[in-house]
């Protein structure tokens, strides 16, 4: 198995366009002003983390988190 994809190995694993890929990454990961590097390299986990957030995308869910009182 892999450890580094790059983007089009990313998309393409995960069933998506790179251009859905840099709109996930740019809601999840580079959203507090940071610029997407370029060429950008996923570790398999990160890839993994990318499927789950393509997932919830699809499904149209949203995550919430609940803050325990």
């Amino acid at each position: 198995m892999k450890q580094v994809y790059s983007e089009q190995e990313a998309a393409t694993s995960l069933g998506i366009s790179v251009n859905s890929l840099h709109s996930i990454l740019d809601r999840h990961v580079f959203n507090e002003g940071a610029a997407r590097p370029e060429p950008l390299e996923l570790m398999l986990s990160e890839v993994l983390l990318l499927a789950y957030w393509a997932e919830q995308e699809n499904l149209g869910l949203k995550v919430v988190s609940i803050n325990k009182q």
